[in-house]
């Protein structure tokens, strides 16, 4: 449909008040791809027709939608709150193709998927890949605040986090359910216990993920509860990063278990005082729970949890 068909519409002043389809169209890939030739590539029409689209729009609008950093575009606070309502009418597009072409297959795809641990997320993604080797995987580890913000935001179409906030607008699905852990060298002195409490770990340094992580914000919690004092603290980036300070000796860390590859080298011993289970869930917009995409990822994650391979 052109836009000469929507201004040939009767009552052509109202209609006329309504961006082109073809501009919010254009906005929304540039969103979910961060780039121009990203978009130009997914919709299969030229670069310079998906510039001229959003241009069109910014002006529309009397105000700018991107800005060009060095990682690439971001979105202005006016972008960000048109691409929540856009992703949706793109995502009710996609639905309505899948239904009329009746998919006997999936062939190919993006999806974008973050994690705020390695597992349970990649043994998922592995299997994934091998099922759907055409399919073309994003996937970045963020902490647990930065993870929500951005699947609320609509920037990601999966996260695989711990305890997810409840929300009307996001569809979550528990894989499986674990507790937190001291994770020490294998050689280290505590390393044979059973078990262990907070006060046996103050004499160490303690390794923790940055802020805006679970991880953090329950440990200090529980320090504080249990009014233990932990002189040196050391705040890394992921949970990836507390493994790799702790294999180079900088001190002991407290992680879920089994949120990172299993090592010789290390050990992971039950805390007394964080006995409590959490659970680690997906969770995605509600509204992209039936793309195909989706079901397939949704699918596999079942498998795998059957499996047990994580």
């Amino acid at each position: 449909m052109t836009d000469r068909v929507f201004h040939g519409v009767q009552h052509g002043t109202v209609m006329n008040n309504r961006p082109s389809p073809y501009q919010i169209t254009a906005f929304t890939y540039v969103a979910r791809e961060r780039s121009f030739s990203g978009a130009a590539s997914v919709l299969s029409v030229t670069q310079s027709s998906i510039t001229q689209h959003v241009a069109n729009l910014e002006k529309r609008m009397g105000t700018q939608l991107f800005v060009r950093r060095r990682d690439g575009l971001e979105m202005t606070r006016a972008g960000s709150e048109l691409f929540r309502i856009t992703d949706r009418l793109a995502t009710l597009d996609q639905l309505v193709t899948e239904k009329v072409n009746d998919y006997s297959a999936l062939t190919d795809g993006h999806i974008r998927i973050i994690a705020n641990a390695p597992r349970p997320a990649m043994p998922i993604i592995s299997r994934y890949g091998e099922l759907f080797p055409k399919v073309q995987i994003d996937f970045t580890l963020y902490n647990w605040t930065t993870a929500m913000g951005l699947i609320a935001d609509r920037h990601v179409d999966i996260a695989i986090v711990t305890e997810p906030e409840e929300s009307d607008a996001l569809f979550t699905q528990e894989l499986r359910r674990t507790t937190y852990m001291a994770h020490m060298p294998a050689d280290h002195r505590l390393a044979g216990r059973k078990s262990l409490s907070l006060a046996d770990l103050q004499t160490d340094t303690l390794i923790l993920p940055e802020d805006g992580s679970l991880t953090q914000k329950v440990v200090r919690a529980k320090i504080s509860e249990f009014g233990f004092e932990f002189p040196r603290i050391i705040k890394t980036t992921t949970f990836p990063m507390v493994k790799e300070a702790i294999l180079h000796g900088l001190g002991l860390g407290i992680l879920l278990e089994n949120s990172l590859y299993p090592s010789e080298k290390l050990v992971a011993i039950p805390i007394k005082e964080m006995s409590e289970q959490y659970r680690d869930c997906i969770a995605l917009s509600a509204d992209k729970r039936e793309l195909r995409l989706i079901q397939s990822f949704l699918n596999v994650a079942v498998d795998a949890r059957a499996a047990h391979i994580f």
